[in-house]
């Protein structure tokens, strides 16, 4: 089991959302892909955000990252304005 769950993960990211709002994050999916990134740039040689346990995976770090609210996943709109 994933610790902390998805859906805790979704309530994290959609945190700053004001009611009425499209939320950032509607699935799973999003948080998979999310970190799995983050997980690549981490195995790229990115410095992690979080303290890594011995042995830590990158994966697990970026989990821990996006909980912990280091890192944020941009909606549609505002990934478009990143590129």
């Amino acid at each position: 089991m994933l610790h902390p769950s998805y859906s805790d993960l979704m309530k994290v990211v959609n945190s700053d959302v004001e009611p009425g709002e499209e939320k950032i994050v509607n699935s799973r999916y999003s948080i998979v892909m999310a970190t799995s990134k983050r997980a690549r740039q981490i195995i790229a040689g990115h410095e992690p955000l979080v303290r890594a346990r011995g042995g830590e995976k990158p994966l697990s770090l970026a989990v821990e990252e996006l909980r912990q609210g280091k890192i944020k996943i941009l909606g549609d709109e505002e990934a478009e304005g990143e590129e």
